[in-house]
């Protein structure tokens, strides 16, 4: 039996629409479960707002603070923040109803796969927002006050400050998910750890290009995130090395199919002279050695375990396969007349009803059938509803 057994349940294929309900159903438990963290947090949004900007409030000029330059930005942003902090704090969830969506349509070294990379994905997200906060930020904010100029009050409004440090998480979060992409890409064979490696110089250059695009125009935070970046390309070059091959051989064979019959292991000469089999040729229970020709006895497999049948026998079970698809073809056609001859009675039975609710004066009732002898009834029967339709319009 194959690994995605199209016999099985779990992999029946489904109407779609029942496939939008369970997407439907799935979204709503992650945005209930974001509602739930959002309820918990917002008592304290006040306090994780302080939380987050003392990066910024350690090193502003003594005397002076942040500011509310709109009127509702005291109530807004302590609220944009809890959100944003639940929805970074349901990730793990939101993940895992995303991944029991897509697991019936995966092969088993697939989903034994999908675990362990929707796992370390949000470690490695968690780990880059925290290296934000407790490396980037102090160095950032340091540089920036530290070249005010002289007679400039440094003021930062709350609203702007946390768009700015939203930007720098979800940049140094994505950022530290480089390894995963790199494994990633050479699991599905769109490259090889040894182009990769070629490509080192481009790689470095495109970091420092990223880091200059998403952090503040400061050598600081651009370096901050380049050098992360290229590390962890290098982690995802040695992943993709150790396993990379093998989980992209598991990829092939779980889609050639697993059941297939285990190809003839041949011996080798070593030990052939030694006089021992391996494991796989004590499976098979065929040897080979030797001269490789069709003469050698060695290659001429064992007539107690494998019989070759004769062209007689060759053909009479091909017949007999022949046969067999044509009676399923039969039987198949046979029940899909069945059901269009009972579908044309049912349809022929409403044209009866219709012609009796004309007779009554019922011109609504009979526009009802009518309409769904459109939809349901074959090409006579349809011409015969629109004639009459033609006639209740002209009466």
């Amino acid at each position: 039996m194959t690994t995605n057994d199209q016999d099985s349940d779990s992999f029946k294929e489904q109407p779609f629409v029942s496939h939008l309900l369970e997407l439907r159903d799935r979204l709503l438990r992650a945005l209930a479960v974001v509602a739930v963290f959002f309820l918990c947090l917002f008592p304290f949004a006040n306090d994780i707002y302080i939380w987050v900007a003392t990066p910024l409030m350690a090193h502003l000029p003594a005397g002076t603070s942040m500011i509310a330059t709109e009127v509702a930005s005291p109530f807004l942003t302590p609220f944009k923040l809890s959100l944003v902090a639940a929805f970074f704090l349901s990730i793990p969830y939101t993940l895992y109803q995303m991944w029991a969506f897509i697991a019936p349509g995966l092969y088993a070294h697939e989903k034994r796969l999908v675990v362990p990379l929707v796992a370390s994905s949000t470690l490695l997200f968690y780990i880059g927002m925290l290296f934000a906060y407790y490396v980037v930020f102090p160095l950032v904010f340091a540089f920036l006050t530290g070249t005010v100029p002289d007679g400039v009050t440094v003021a930062t409004d709350i609203a702007k400050y946390l768009d700015f440090i939203l930007t720098l998480f979800f940049a140094f979060g994505m950022a530290f998910e480089v390894p995963i992409a790199t494994f990633i890409l050479v699991w599905m064979g769109v490259t090889t750890p040894e182009k990769l490696v070629e490509k080192r110089p481009y790689i470095i250059v495109g970091a420092f290009f990223i880091g200059m695009l998403l952090t503040p125009p400061d050598v600081i935070s651009q370096t901050l995130l380049a050098l992360p970046m290229w590390l962890l390309f290098e982690a995802g070059v040695i992943a993709s090395r150790l396993f990379g091959k093998r989980l992209q051989e598991g990829r092939q064979a779980g889609e050639d199919g697993s059941s297939a019959a285990p190809k003839p292991v041949v011996r080798s000469t070593a030990a052939a002279s030694t006089g021992t089999e391996s494991n796989f040729d004590q499976l098979n229970g065929i040897t080979f050695d030797g001269d490789p020709s069709p003469d050698n006895d060695k290659w001429k497999p064992d007539p107690d375990r494998y019989v070759p049948m004769t062209e007689e026998e060759l053909d009479a079970e091909l017949d007999a396969i022949e046969a067999e698809e044509a009676a399923e073809n039969e039987k198949r056609e046979r029940e899909s007349g069945n059901r269009d001859a009972a579908e044309g009675a049912r349809v022929e039975q409403k044209l009866r009803e219709v012609q009796q609710l004309r007779d009554e004066g019922n011109s609504a009732g009979a526009r009802k059938l009518l309409y769904e002898i459109l939809a349901e009834g074959n090409k006579d029967q349809v011409n015969v509803a629109r004639n009459i339709l033609e006639q209740l319009d002209t009466d």
